[in-house]
């Protein structure tokens, strides 16, 4: 991939892949915040009657946590094609490659729990 034999390489390839885990949380939050805010509205209502406009921030803030999960995976997966691609000069020596990588299908672990979690309670 690159000619310079240079580490700064891999750590921009770091950096990436954070900034993607940093926009899935963000996704992931943001779509858990209208999904709760949905809940919110409802229990306000008096009485309390189900709306379509509930329903809708509900699928919509369940499909922004499964982007964020999908984000997640992904950004990985690129991640780990660039690290096939770099030579081992460019990996500093003893620097645990992974562990970025570890914390981002974290991430994405804990997305797709909250997904499935959001599906079962709301029935």
């Amino acid at each position: 991939m690159s000619d310079l034999n240079d580490p700064r390489v891999f750590f921009a390839a770091e950096r990436t892949l954070l900034a993607w885990n940093r926009t899935s949380l963000a996704l992931m939050a943001f779509g858990f915040a209208i999904e709760r805010f949905g809940l919110f509205v409802r229990m306000l209502r008096q009485p309390p009657v189900p709306s379509p406009d509930i329903q809708m921030s509900f699928w919509i803030g369940t499909a922004l946590v499964a982007l964020g999960s999908i984000a997640a995976v992904l950004a990985t997966v690129q991640y780990r094609k660039v690290l096939k691609l770099l030579r081992p000069i460019e990996i500093p020596h003893r620097y645990w490659a992974n562990l970025s990588a570890f914390v981002t299908l974290s991430v994405a672990a804990v997305g797709v729990a909250l997904v499935v979690h959001l599906l079962l309670s709301s029935q």
